[in-house]
C-alpha cells in the first residue's frame, strides 16, 4: 500500500494500481528505448504485474501501531514481505519466465542488505531461481537484460512519482525521493540518467527530457478516508467501505 497523510485523511493507492501505471507509462515509451531487447513485452508484462503479490494484503490494509498510521510498502514488516515478494515473483513466472526473471531481481535488490535470516533466505531463494530461469533461456544476454531492468526500475520510479506526491505539489514539497529529481540508478539502457520533473498544476507531470512517443493521460485509482472513520470503524472496515476515487494525470514535456 501507497500511504499519504494529508492530515484529517489518509490517501491509500494499492500497490496493484501503482503498478498499472507502471505499465502504461512503459506502453507510451518511445520505440527507441526498446531498440535492444526482443523481450520489449516481457518487459511490459513485468512493469503491470510487479507488485501482483500484494494483492491479497492491500485489500485488508494493516495498521501500524508504532507509528499510529497504516503500514505502507516501506515500513511493511520484512518478513510478511518476503511472502508477498515470492508469492508475486510465482505468479509472474506462471505467464512469464521472462518477466519473472526481472521480477525476481527487482525485488531481490530490495532486501540483499537487510540482515534479518528471512530476508538472507529470500535473496538465496531468488539467486537459484534466476539461475534456473536463465538455464532456460538460450539466448539470455547479461547487458541487455540490465537494460530491460532499468526500464522496470525507471517506470516504477515514474509511477512512484505519481502515487507519493500531492497533485501540485511544489518541487520543495515533494517527497524525499525526488527532490533532486528522477534518477535511472541502473544506467544500463539508453534512457538519461536522469530527468528534471515537476507538477506544472494539479493535473499535469512535466518531465526534461521526455522519454515518451508523445504527451498522454493516466488514470490513478486511490482511495480518501477520514481519520475519525477508522478511529469508529477500524482500519479494516473503513477501508472496505470507501469508495474508489479516481483522478487524471497528464504526462507531458516541460516548456
Amino acid at each position: 500500500m501507497i500511504i499519504r497523510d494529508q492530515g484529517e485523511h489518509f490517501i491509500f493507492i494499492s500497490q496493484v494500481d501503482h503498478a498499472l501505471l507502471s505499465g502504461e507509462m512503459l506502453e507510451q515509451l518511445a520505440p527507441v528505448y526498446f531498440e535492444h531487447t526482443p523481450y520489449k513485452d516481457a518487459v511490459i508484462y513485468a512493469a503491470y504485474q510487479h507488485d501482483s503479490g500484494w494483492e491479497a494484503f492491500d485489500r485488508q490494509p494493516f495498521w501500524n501501531d508504532q507509528a499510529n498510521q497504516p503500514y505502507s510498502f516501506m515500513d511493511f514488516p520484512v518478513i510478511p514481505k518476503t511472502v508477498l515478494y515470492t508469492h508475486g515473483i510465482n505468479m509472474v513466472q506462471e505467464q512469464n519466465n521472462y518477466a519473472a526473471l526481472l521480477c525476481s531481481e527487482h525485488y531481490k535488490q530490495f532486501l540483499t542488505e537487510v540482515t534479518a535470516e528471512e530476508a538472507k533466505t529470500f535473496v538465496q531463494q531468488e539467486a537459484a531461481r534466476q539461475e534456473w530461469l536463465i538455464s532456460m533461456m538460450k539466448d539470455f544476454d547479461k547487458e541487455q537484460f540490465a537494460a530491460d531492468y532499468a526500464l522496470l526500475q525507471f517506470s516504477d520510479t515514474l509511477s512512484l512519482f505519481v502515487c507519493l506526491n500531492e497533485a501540485g505539489a511544489a518541487d520543495e514539497d515533494l517527497h524525499p525521493f525526488f527532490r533532486k529529481g528522477l534518477a535511472v540508478s541502473n544506467n544500463a539502457s539508453a534512457l538519461p540518467s536522469a530527468f528534471s520533473i515537476s507538477w506544472a498544476d494539479t493535473e499535469t507531470v512535466t518531465m526534461d527530457p521526455f522519454p515518451f512517443s508523445s504527451a498522454f493521460a493516466i488514470v490513478l485509482k486511490y482511495k480518501r478516508i477520514p481519520k475519525t472513520n477508522i478511529q469508529q470503524q477500524g482500519l479494516i472496515d473503513a477501508y472496505e467501505q470507501a469508495s474508489v476515487l479516481s483522478k487524471t494525470i497528464w504526462i507531458k514535456p516541460a516548456t
